[in-house]
């Protein structure tokens, strides 16, 4: 298992700006959604993963759970068919490619606000295809060490069929096959261990390295991203 620390850097990108969005629970709740549409209306988390996955999230954010229940009801009532999980690619200041994650019901606008903040933080919104062969999607389990050793934990990762294992602190972090991912984090949890997120993000197949004035630029536009109602989630290949 590697040493390096691919983690540092995606948790670098993504943290502050969760905190921060009053919009939070809208985005949630609009995931919720097209789970449940991409589940084939499946309203039971544990038989829909990937809407298990989001309400993971939801009560980890403290969404509470009156508004997660209305969300699965509204999606199960036949509402979800005006929302849809769109991906965006452009590029950033310095070059760097960025990827986003979008749930819309009006691709028109969505796409605007979008270019709109490109164009206003040095990027540029690209064509289909024109960065997505950078990045491959990955499944990323965070769990606590709670007391284990290295050998224990990656025994156990090992175990579950995870490709790679990093720590940090308190914290390991396994990187998965998004094939595996469902089957893996349930092995993961029957093992005793305490997850604290999961997800499937889109990993850069190679980082790259910028000045810090052009990071700072950078993080700037992965900021006003998200800040957008429409915007799930911001990946860029920024070492």
């Amino acid at each position: 298992m590697s040493g390096h620390s691919k983690w540092s850097t995606i948790k670098r990108q993504k943290g502050a700006s969760d905190i921060k969005r009053g919009n939070l629970f809208t985005k949630l709740s609009n995931a919720i959604t097209v789970a449940v549409r991409q589940g084939g209306g499946v309203t039971d988390p544990e038989s829909n993963f990937k809407l298990r996955l989001v309400v993971d999230r939801a009560r980890s954010a403290n969404m509470p759970k009156d508004n997660i229940e209305r969300a699965i009801e509204r999606a199960h009532g036949g509402t979800e068919g005006a929302v849809e999980e769109l991906i965006y690619e452009g590029f950033g200041p310095g070059g760097i490619a960025v990827m986003v994650e979008a749930i819309t019901d009006n691709k028109q606008r969505t796409a605007s606000e979008i270019k709109n903040v490109f164009e206003k933080n040095g990027g540029s919104l690209a064509n289909p295809g024109s960065v997505s062969y950078l990045f491959k999607k990955k499944g990323i389990v965070v769990v606590s060490k709670n007391g284990a050793s290295s050998d224990e934990l990656l025994s156990k990762g090992i175990e579950a069929g995870v490709e790679d294992m990093e720590e940090e602190f308190e914290r390991v972090i396994y990187y998965i096959d998004p094939q595996n991912f469902s089957q893996a984090k349930t092995t993961l949890e029957g093992e005793g261990l305490a997850v604290l997120s999961a997800e499937i993000i889109y990993e850069p197949t190679a980082f790259a390295d910028q000045n810090q004035e052009t990071q700072v630029q950078i993080l700037k536009l992965i900021e006003k991203l998200e800040e957008l109602s429409d915007v799930q989630k911001v990946y860029t290949n920024l070492a």
